[in-house]
């Protein structure tokens, strides 16, 4: 394949991931509604898409076996950061939580210098105070001042991101390990918090339509298992300041669609804070144009 095709077929990869990341708040509500709440569709969805591509990897275990204590460490982040992320887009505002996660990039800021000694240049401060003005911003309301997060769903959303930016310091431990081992991994780490969390609840069994259960199979089996390798792929084939950027376009997908489909219409504070947090994430993760791309 040539360079400019397989470039354009990055751009429609990433494109595809976060138009559908962005919406993909739409099927996990309706399948609440059917019936199946956030910890049933987790514990499906990921299942299926778990089982679908193991038989892929057969022979492949070794490697897993040789760093299982840090690959269990972000197992546990990521399922926790996909289980956090979906209970709080069935009880939250869709671009209110999206903006929240999106403060990920600055706690992988605190943890990359506090884990790996990482360090924090002038442009990165800038970029951390950015997102913290962001949120502030968010969260500020005249008639009350600072109210904080004020919802569950707020607290959700940025335990989510704070899981992802762990998970992202952890990869960084775990280069000498296949991306569809850590997917693996990754997907079973949904199950395990999805599973103990189920227990922890009562674990009854769901009154859900047949096409519940369908439609959860689906959403991990086409959905989840495309949106995963289709992220792969693009940023595997440009470079990260590029794919960044595209990649912000889950939020363009999540706002619009929750205005069309939900009448969810954000306040001018959350606006201003969400432009704010967008700037930040460019801001810390943009590279200079000789940096290495992985």
């Amino acid at each position: 394949m040539a360079d400019d095709d397989r470039h354009r077929l990055a751009v429609a990869s990433l494109l595809y991931a976060a138009t559908l990341w962005g919406m993909v708040w739409y099927p996990l509500r309706w399948l609440d509604a059917a019936g199946l709440n956030g910890l049933w569709q987790s514990v499906i969805s990921y299942g299926a898409a778990l089982l679908v591509v193991l038989p892929f990897y057969r022979g492949r275990a070794g490697e897993l076996r040789r760093r299982w204590p840090r690959l269990t460490l972000m197992a546990l982040a990521i399922g926790w950061c996909n289980i956090a992320f979906v209970l709080a887009m069935l009880e939250g505002d869709v671009l209110r939580v999206l903006l929240f996660f999106y403060l990920s990039p600055l706690w992988t800021i605190l943890l990359g210098r506090l884990f790996l000694g990482e360090r924090l240049t002038v442009r990165v401060l800038v970029g951390l105070a950015a997102g913290l003005a962001g949120m502030v911003a968010m969260l500020w309301r005249p008639e009350l001042g600072f109210d904080g997060p004020r919802a569950r769903a707020d607290w959700l959303a940025l335990s989510a991101g704070f899981g992802f930016a762990l998970a992202n310091v952890l990869v960084r431990y775990l280069r000498d390990v296949s991306i569809v081992g850590k997917t693996l991994v990754s997907w079973l780490g949904v199950l395990v918090i999805g599973l103990a969390a189920l227990l922890l609840s009562g674990p009854a069994w769901p009154e859900a339509t047949p096409a519940a259960w369908w439609g959860a199979l689906a959403l991990g089996v086409i959905g989840f298992v495309s949106m995963s390798f289709a992220v792969q792929y693009g940023v595997t084939h440009m470079p990260v300041q590029q794919s960044s950027v595209i990649l912000l376009f889950e939020l363009v997908a999540g706002g619009v669609s929750a205005w069309w489909l939900a009448d969810e219409s954000p306040r001018v504070t959350e606006w201003l804070g969400g432009l704010s947090i967008v700037a930040a994430g460019l801001i810390v993760q943009w590279r200079s144009p000789d940096a290495e791309c992985h």
